[in-house]
């Protein structure tokens, strides 16, 4: 690295650090309904003139209105039907839930209009034919005629609240039409456009709920009959940045097909309860205090270095997490949890590599360690560019098309991927290059980590594995292991949690007050270890379960009773899933494209049979986890779908190593067989799985200990996946490798004959 390239990294590092530091010092997070609570919203749906209030419409009403509350970003909300006409919101931390309920619960209406001139007041209702006479939104005491609608809210495919600086606009919200609205939208504007200047008529009114909310007149450059194209347009009114971006969720949500009213407002404590967060935290500081400690004990003065790295990760991305505004709720500590196994990786695999070209043939003890190490970031970056890559491209999939949970797992861990990246190779290089030109340091490499090989490393040259020379005997133990999976799945089934599948919630009011944590396990010890227990405003207990009968209800008050006084039901509602039908589509669906993108981009950086090798492996250990907790009987929930999306990850991750290095011997191999170079870059990885591995499982396993009832499944399916995950790659990724290089081998390269040759 020249001297000049390093002062500008370290000037660029110590700039993300300070204003990291900065953010975390200024700023306070966003925390979820099961970190922190929020506020509850219980809607009734009405039959309108034309609309009967029945289920289907408030389940279409429920689905309009998720999408308003994400545009009113409030990341993760949880919305449910209750009974056939109610439809219970929770949104985590919101400050204004009197404007989220008004905001949530309009019609939102949304039609462009035909101005045919100036009219006497006062607004009313539409005519027979569809106009309709309403007040002029810049001029008290006007009133505008209107035509009938030529466009409505349909006809949008996105609704945004913008700052516009550039032309002294304020705030504004810009639409994009789809294809039929665009076409609407320019013939509206173009005949617009037709109409004198000064004329009302040369005006587009745009109206959302019987009120004009903008009604702007063409300017000269738009064409007669022409119009505005483009599919894009703009409402103007002077908005204050929380009207533009209330109005641009309700635009964006679109129309609800049946009136809402407000039935009840409380706040509701979180669902993990205090306790459970506690230990989750004193759990995650336990378990990357170890994970530090063991990279010190294994890579010495550069494990200490990757450890300060590693606190630096966490400081960056905690930061940069609080300053999108996302939400932190357990699927996304999963995210989180994740990264830092990359991130610990990135350092593993430098410091292996290290000890490899410390070592190669040539070198004596005592020798500079720079060159090994400068050497190393250099050979390790296509590994570690490959295994960010296909987790950036899963992430970025999950958050694109996926709704709730899923998505805030995508935001953590792309956040997560791009710090480790910037930790592992700019910050932990550059205060490897800072200590490694000590004079003290330089005089004794063994304090380094790099100028011994390590025990496993030392036994794997002694003794290389042969495992490829088995490699039908592994798969054939892989697939039948699978089957036993499978059969879990076929036999137990798979036992959704009340997130998927609704359930009933009965509310209590307690004699004497009662924290959330000693209801949990009060009600958990009755035999309902999945009850989801909320405190609300009012002192009451929530209690959301599977749908029981009166038997079981009745255990679960007794068990209240025990702990709270006597009990009274103030509510009991059949409530369908929090996390229904289309969030089950999209999560699929991208996870779907996910592995689908994964395949393509490991196809185009190695070869199509490594890449369906590393997909069928991460198969492998998805179907693995879910037949584990369907032998177990644990429920799919949201937390199950987190550990999940997080096994797909570290699976691919790891065997993306092990292929590169692959890669690697076969540039250079010589003519030696496939077998017996998977065999060599399978010695040569594994210290690195190793130490990866448990790096990893130190946080896990200290999750599993310390986190409580709440946090055990989730570290169950982390455990199971890392562990899976190191032995797939082995037994199932690189002899699938193996024997489809066998079946169908590269071509040959033709080399090139230089020019002008004779032939």
């Amino acid at each position: 690295m020249s001297a000049r390239s390093a002062l500008w990294r370290a000037l660029l590092a110590l700039a993300v650090v300070a204003l990291s530091l900065w953010i975390t010092l200024t700023t306070p997070p966003r925390l979820g309904l099961d970190l922190r609570g929020g506020t509850r919203i219980v809607l009734q749906t009405e039959d309108g003139p034309t609309t009967r209030a029945d289920a289907a419409a408030t389940d279409r009403a429920l689905e309009v209105l998720r999408k308003r509350v994400d545009g009113l970003g409030v990341a993760e909300p949880s919305l449910a039907r209750a009974g056939e006409r109610r439809i219970v919101v929770e949104l985590p931390g919101l400050r204004d839930p009197r404007q989220a309920a008004e905001v949530i619960g309009r019609t939102a209406q949304l039609t462009f209009h035909a101005v045919t001139g100036e009219a006497r007041g006062p607004a009313g209702a539409a005519g027979p034919d569809g106009t309709r006479v309403l007040a002029a939104p810049d001029a008290p005491g006007r009133f505008l005629a209107l035509a009938a609608p030529a466009l409505t809210g349909d006809g949008v495919r996105n609704a945004e609240a913008v700052l516009d600086a550039t032309h002294g606009r304020g705030w504004t919200v810009d639409l994009s039409f789809r294809d039929k609205g665009a076409g609407d939208w320019a013939r509206l504007t173009g005949a617009a456009a037709c109409a004198a200047p000064g004329d009302p008529a040369r005006r587009v009114a745009i109206v959302l709920d019987d009120r004009i909310v903008s009604a702007p007149g063409m300017q000269a450059g738009v064409a007669c009959g022409a119009g505005i194209g483009g599919g894009s347009a703009q409402i103007t009114g002077g908005f204050s940045g929380p009207e533009a971006r209330d109005l641009a969720a309700l635009v964006q949500g679109g129309a609800l097909p049946v009136p809402v009213t407000t039935v009840e407002q409380s706040t509701v404590g979180p669902t993990l309860g205090a306790e459970a967060i506690r230990a989750s935290a004193l759990a995650a500081v336990i378990g990357l205090a170890c994970t530090g400690l063991f990279v010190i004990v294994v890579y010495r003065l550069l494990g200490a270095l990757a450890t300060l790295a590693l606190l630096l990760y966490g400081l960056i991305s905690y930061a940069a997490v609080v300053a999108l505004g996302a939400t932190l709720t357990l699927p996304g500590l999963a995210g989180f949890v994740l990264a830092v196994g990359i991130a610990v990786d990135a350092n593993v695999l430098v410091f292996e590599r290290a000890r490899e070209e410390y070592a190669a043939p040539g070198r004596t003890v005592g020798r500079d360690p720079r060159r090994p190490v400068a050497a190393a970031f250099g050979r390790v970056w296509s590994a570690v560019a490959d295994s960010h890559v296909t987790t950036l491209l899963a992430a970025g999939l999950l958050f694109v098309f996926a709704t709730g949970p899923v998505k805030g797992f995508g935001v953590t861990l792309a956040i997560g991927v791009v710090t480790s990246l910037l930790t592992a190779m700019v910050i932990t290089r550059l205060l490897a290059d800072a200590v490694l030109r000590l004079p003290a340091v330089r005089r004794r490499p063994r304090i380094t980590g790099v100028a011994t090989l390590g025990r496993l490393r030392t036994r794997l040259v002694r003794r290389p594995p042969r495992v490829m020379a088995h490699r039908r005997r592994w798969l054939t133990g892989c697939a039948a292991l699978l089957l036993v999976a499978l059969a879990g799945i076929g036999v137990r089934g798979v036992e959704f949690g009340v997130e998927f599948t609704g359930g009933r919630v009965v509310q209590y009011a307690a004699e004497r007050p009662v924290d959330a944590d000693t209801a949990r396990t009060a009600i958990s010890a009755a035999g309902f270890p999945d009850a989801v227990v909320q405190t609300t405003g009012g002192g009451d207990v929530s209690v959301r379960v599977r749908e029981t009968g009166d038997g079981e209800q009745r255990e679960i008050r007794e068990a209240l009773t025990e702990v709270a006084g006597p009990v009274t039901v103030e509510r009991d509602d059949l409530v369908g899933p929090s996390l229904g039908g289309e969030l089950r589509t999209h999560a699929l669906l991208a996870l779907g494209l996910a592995v689908a993108a994964q395949l393509l981009y490991l196809t185009l950086r190695f070869r199509w049979t490594y890449a369906t090798a590393a997909v069928a492996a991460m198969t492998q250990d998805v179907l693995l986890v879910a037949g584990l907790f369907a032998w177990l009987g644990k429920p799919f929930d949201s937390v199950f779908l987190a550990a999940l999306l997080t096994v797909v990850g570290y699976s691919v991750n790891d065997s993306v190593v092990v292929l590169d290095r692959l890669r690697e011997l076969r540039r250079r191999g010589g003519g030696v067989a496939t077998a017996d170079l998977a065999d060599r870059a399978v010695a040569q990885t594994l210290p690195r799985t190793v130490n990866t591995g448990m790096g990893a499982l130190f946080v896990l396993v200290a999750l599993a200990v310390l986190g409580g009832d709440s946090l055990t499944d989730f570290s169950v399916a982390l455990l199971a996946g890392v562990v899976l995950g190191m032995a797939s790659t082995v037994l199932t990724a690189m002899p699938l490798a193996v024997a489809l290089e066998a079946r169908h081998p590269e071509p040959a390269r033709v080399p090139r004959r230089p020019a002008g040759a004779v032939v």
